[in-house]
């Protein structure tokens, strides 16, 4: 068999990191047509470590173009907590960098407008770049210009020659997406001013190990990030991080704030803390990295147990949140409509569709009180306490709310 190479400095990847075998694309929701045509596809779903950068990656069997198409259905603007994070983001930046008028503000991936339509409330200058034409329309649609491309190099080269200049770029949970992760990065110089701030967030690698959150790996997602590994993309493209903030999306996220080498930007202590926190939890010995299997079959030997304690008392089991990590949970358990009867999703693109791989129903929540399940499986478990708080309507047929991982946990 072909060892294949590290997506950023070409290295042998000879160290496993988690084989989850043969799943569908994570974000493609059959039609009732597609699911009677029975020809669903899937694809090896395959994670390594790389021994010389130490980027945590995924095989990548099946073309980007084929995952972010016009049908991708993952729109930003219908997490309420998500908007609100954005928010809260444009605040912050203007506040801390000074932006106004006379700045510009870029978004790479910048999905349906969810985070630059702060910017342009506050009176900013924006521009997104999106590569899926059906999330780009919908921004276009409530007035953030956006173009479709996808991002590299040669995008960057292209919106430089144009005399484009950004005083803060952003790219907030993209750079796990990109299956070149160096051309990816090498666009972005081309295009931020010479003093001007970029921000990537991203769900960090060490928390997906500590805790078991061994859904967020998915065909969408090339590359499991950690500081370690971020910082080497960066420098080799002529940029270096100087300060980081910890964020609670996602299970656990980075907000690494980035310049060009040669800027002003002073490293912070909140850097230097966490580049010691990675070493000490080694991320930097391939040893760290063995053993996530065991532990990833620990999580679904206990969730396939409490399903079948569910059918021995009777009870009722849907779920909430048709979301990409909750498609992978579900597929690797091996459940589907036995187990859990529905899933109920706030996002009209995904209703009346079903599940990839587990084809379970996908309604709308309003309609739970058909259902009455006596267990809510909370599926996007990062948004655990707005999925509660909007689905209470179940405590009152005494349903309770259900995390799975890294055990099954019960919640009224």
């Amino acid at each position: 068999m072909t060892i294949p190479a590290c997506r950023f400095c070409q290295t042998p990847l000879t160290q496993d990191f988690l084989d989850l075998g043969s799943q569908p694309l994570a974000n493609a929701y059959l039609t009732p047509a597609q699911l009677a045509a029975g020809d669903e596809k899937s694809y090896p779903l395959h994670t390594r470590v790389c021994p010389n950068c130490f980027l945590v990656q995924a095989d990548d069997p099946v073309d980007a173009g084929d995952i972010f198409d016009d049908g991708y259905a993952y729109f930003s603007s219908y997490s309420e907590s998500w908007v609100a994070h954005a928010r809260r983001y444009a605040e912050a930046m203007i506040a801390r960098f000074g932006l106004g008028p006379e700045s510009l503000v870029i978004e790479v991936a910048s999905n349906d407008g969810y985070l630059l339509k702060h910017f342009k409330a506050a009176g900013v200058p924006i521009l997104g770049i999106e590569p899926t034409a059906n999330t780009a329309e919908a921004a276009i649609e409530i007035g953030v210009p956006t173009e479709v491309s996808f991002f590299n190099a040669a995008t960057g080269r292209a919106l430089a020659d144009r005399g484009i200049s950004a005083d803060l770029m952003a790219g907030n949970n993209v750079l796990a997406h990109v299956p070149d992760i160096g051309d990816f990065v090498a666009g972005f110089p081309l295009v931020l001013a010479p003093q001007g701030v970029l921000t990537f967030e991203f769900p960090h690698l060490l928390n997906l190990i500590e805790q078991v959150q061994f859904d967020t790996i998915y065909h969408e997602h090339f590359s499991y990030l950690s500081l370690l590994a971020v910082e080497k993309v960066l420098r080799a493209n002529g940029l270096r991080p100087f300060d980081v903030e910890l964020l609670a999306t996602h299970g656990g996220s980075l907000r690494l704030f980035c310049c060009h080498e040669a800027a002003g930007h002073a490293q912070t202590d909140a850097l230097i803390a966490l580049r010691a926190r990675e070493q000490e939890a080694g991320l930097d010995t391939l040893s760290t990295y063995g053993g996530f299997t065991a532990r990833v079959e620990a999580v679904r030997k206990s969730f396939l147990a409490f399903l079948a304690q569910a059918r021995s008392d009777g009870k009722r089991v849907a779920a909430y949140g048709a979301a990409a990590k909750g498609n992978t949970f579900l597929n690797h358990a091996g459940v589907g409509t036995d187990d859990i009867v529905a899933v109920f999703d706030a996002n009209p693109h995904k209703q009346d569709r079903f599940l990839p791989g587990s084809h379970i129903p996908i309604l709308a929540p309003s309609r739970v009180g058909e259902i009455k399940p006596d267990y809510l499986l909370i599926l996007p478990w990062n948004l655990k306490a707005e999925i509660m708080g909007q689905m209470s309507v179940i405590r009152s047929w005494g349903g309770k709310f259900v995390t799975a991982s890294p055990e099954p946990q019960v919640f009224d």
